[in-house]
């Protein structure tokens, strides 16, 4: 496509340019994950826990304070899918970290 085509939004029920239409879908892929105070989370940031967790099906609770390095965002606006020590997969909700 080029910028003189145009498409038709279903959303706002009017015709934009594709230019227009690819940012609008390039923005809505994008995901932005906040932690509990509010700071914006990326890829490979460190995070610290504000809460006790209890850890289902590892037997095992991690400390306030404890410091998670290198998360990855999912899809999900609310979940961060990170690594420590003896536990595979473990998933944090951003609620219950702040960025360090």
């Amino acid at each position: 496509m080029t910028d003189d085509d145009y498409v038709y939004d279903e959303a706002s029920g009017e015709w934009i340019s594709a230019a227009e239409a690819a940012e609008k879908a390039s923005a809505a892929e994008t995901v932005e994950v906040r932690d509990a105070v509010g700071n914006l989370l990326n890829d490979g940031d460190q995070v610290t826990l504000i809460k006790d967790l209890v850890v289902k099906g590892a037997g095992q609770t991690l400390k306030r304070g404890t410091l998670i390095k290198s998360i990855r965002l999912t899809g999900d606006p609310q979940e961060i899918d990170c690594r420590h020590d003896g536990i595979k997969g473990l998933v944090l909700r951003a609620e219950f970290v702040r960025k360090r």
